[in-house]
């Protein structure tokens, strides 16, 4: 008897951690990191963690199109500028702006960046040097920092160039960003609601992190209360063929900046939104944890989801002959693999990936 509980103490002493990044960092190396190399998961999916995505501080994901606030709204929160600082009405912020907590104020080229191992931008390496150069992180000695980081990034533009002209996969960044931020905030100028194509495809890269996202609907008082309903109305209208969940998203309304308002007429009703947007972003350290907990389930049952397609997958290919004609085959018919799998491993429909994206990262 004694024996038996000296074992089981000494197997309970091996699942006792620190901290929860400490347990979970441990977990993946030892369990889960193992299964996604042997089956490539990371060329399909999100890269391969390293220890700083787990310690890092909660972070914050801003996206919307050229001039909604959106750097103006973190000098709002910080209640100062932060190095690199540009605004305007006309597409200022040209580049993806890590805003972090540093001893003093200063901006770190991308390259430096994700070569260094406190930080969580390690896999960002395979976005080429076209994205390197631009990113950056922007060092500050703030409070609010302290507690969470912020992203900042470029204006969104209408039309196909721009999306070319940038030199980089643009929603395959917000995608890595959406997988590894806390909160995910979409600005809206209530003078612009048009969604241009870019965005769209940017909203959709947040696919599968819905319940992260946020909508700030920005420059608030610069409307009437009549007309803000209309806009209210159009914005939602609008999101609704974009936001493919039964859900409706959460949306802030507010000028956030320091001006005066324009129409005070919603002055209540502005201060009433801004508070709880605002403690909702207080209380993203207190649930971060839970959220790396979450998301590494998340991942954990995608990755064995992935792992039996792979398998299936390979266990269906020739051994010699006709191995390209059978790839196609097995390709086109994936619709068909993932109900084989699912019914053959009581695996949940809802746990497979996006079949188009799957189908092409088999091509390539």
């Amino acid at each position: 008897m004694l024996r038996f509980l000296r074992k089981d103490t000494s197997h309970n002493e091996a699942l006792v951690f620190d901290n929860v990044s400490s347990g979970l960092k441990k977990m993946y190396r030892e369990k889960l990191r193992p299964l996604e190399e042997a089956y490539r998961f990371g060329e399909f999916h999100s890269p391969l963690l390293t220890d700083a995505d787990f310690d890092a501080k909660p972070m914050i994901l801003l996206l919307g199109q050229y001039s909604t606030g959106k750097t103006t709204f973190i000098r709002y929160l910080l209640e100062q500028d932060f190095p690199g600082i540009r605004i305007g009405p006309e597409p200022t912020t040209d580049r993806f702006v890590a805003v972090m907590h540093g001893d003093r104020d200063q901006v770190l080229p991308g390259n430096a960046a994700v070569v260094d191992p406190s930080r969580q931008f390690k896999s960002l390496q395979q976005f080429g040097n076209a994205f390197m150069s631009r990113f950056e992180v922007s060092l500050v000695n703030n409070k609010v920092l302290e507690h969470v980081s912020i992203i900042d990034t470029p204006g969104v533009l209408s039309g196909e160039k721009q999306r070319v002209d940038r030199g980089y996969d643009f929603e395959g960044i917000v995608s890595w960003y959406a997988h590894r931020v806390d909160l995910v905030i979409l600005l809206f100028d209530a003078h612009k609601l048009d969604i241009s194509d870019e965005f769209r495809r940017a909203i959709g890269a947040l696919r599968g992190n819905d319940q992260k996202i946020r909508i700030v609907l920005n420059k608030a008082d610069m409307v009437t209360n009549q007309q803000l309903m209309r806009v209210y109305g159009a914005l939602m209208w609008s999101l609704g063929k974009i936001i493919q969940t039964p859900e409706v998203s959460r949306v802030y309304i507010g000028s956030f900046w320091d001006r005066p308002l324009h129409n005070d007429e919603n002055r209540d009703l502005f201060e009433h939104e801004q508070e709880d947007l605002f403690r909702e972003i207080q209380a993203l350290p207190r649930s971060a944890a839970i959220r790396k907990v979450n998301d590494l389930i998340k991942r954990a049952r995608l990755a064995k989801v992935h792992a039996y397609i792979v398998s299936h997958l390979r266990n269906e290919m020739p051994s010699f002959f006709g191995k390209q004609a059978k790839q196609e085959e097995l390709i086109r018919n994936l619709k068909g693999v993932y109900t084989h799998v699912s019914k053959s491993f009581q695996l949940p429909p809802g746990d497979f990936p996006h079949m188009q994206s799957f189908q092409e990262k088999l091509k390539d």
